[in-house]
């Protein structure tokens, strides 16, 4: 693989990919020895102590409440979404955009059928008894991680149903945190309900933009999505991977 040319961003990216992969093991870990002691954990209330499951809700909730209010620089695929990010590109076709716009909003249900159809096998399962909530709480932490390798290093709906070229241009790209926490719809408790409603609310404010202002999302209307204006280069691993098969 010839040499990345790296940036902050991808540098930023790179860090928090380390941090979900140490929380990911450390879930990991404890759910391979101890499936009891998890689900204890999950289910204690906080006023009998904080416990690590109760970390980890906060540090989930936190990631959605910077997306819904934001409080620092995030990436161009998110902040496209902003007024102040849009620089509109002369004489651009309102037809070109329109047919843009169906195209994608087809693409993206698509990608909805599937993710809600896959995860209504757990959903099914669980109400079945045969996988429990620690399970479930499993899958979301693996969702958590694969989150970022669909950012960094390859994305199954980018690939084969999206077929945008980078995340920046994702019509999708803050579906991520109800993706995430899709399991948590069929655990009946606050913290996982409070994460499956909270990722709704990412996605309503993020959808609500996109039908209002759909000039902002796409780089044949906004200069800002285009490659010589990229400032981020989140893609680069992705291109090199490709370039190397």
């Amino acid at each position: 693989m010839k040499s990345i040319v790296k940036t902050r961003m991808l540098k930023k990216y790179f860090i928090k990919f380390a941090i979900r992969i140490v929380i990911f093991i450390a879930v990991f870990v404890m759910y391979i020895r101890d499936k009891e002691l998890m689900y204890e954990l999950m289910t204690q209330p906080v006023g009998m102590g904080i416990t690590a499951v109760h970390v980890l809700w906060a540090v989930f909730m936190f990631m959605m409440l910077r997306h819904i209010f934001p409080i620092e620089k995030l990436s161009m695929a998110f902040r496209k979404a902003d007024k102040k990010e849009y620089v509109a590109r002369e004489n651009y076709s309102e037809l070109e955009l329109l047919k843009y716009v169906q195209n994608q909003n087809v693409k993206a249900w698509i990608v909805m059928l599937v993710w809600l159809s896959f995860n209504a096998i757990f959903g099914i399962l669980y109400l079945l008894k045969i996988i429990g909530d620690v399970d479930l709480l499993m899958l979301s932490v693996f969702y958590f991680l694969s989150d970022y390798i669909c950012i960094l290093i390859f994305c199954p709906f980018q690939s084969m149903i999206m077929k945008n070229r980078c995340c920046v241009n994702c019509r999708i790209y803050e579906w991520g945190h109800f993706m995430m926490f899709t399991p948590m719809l069929f655990i009946r408790n606050f913290f996982s309900w409070s994460l499956f409603f909270t990722s709704c609310v990412v996605v309503l404010r993020w959808e609500i933009i996109y039908a209002k202002h759909p000039e902002r999302f796409w780089d044949g209307s906004n200069k800002k999505l285009r490659c010589d204006s990229c400032e981020d280069k989140i893609c680069q691993v992705k291109g090199m991977l490709k370039k190397d098969k």
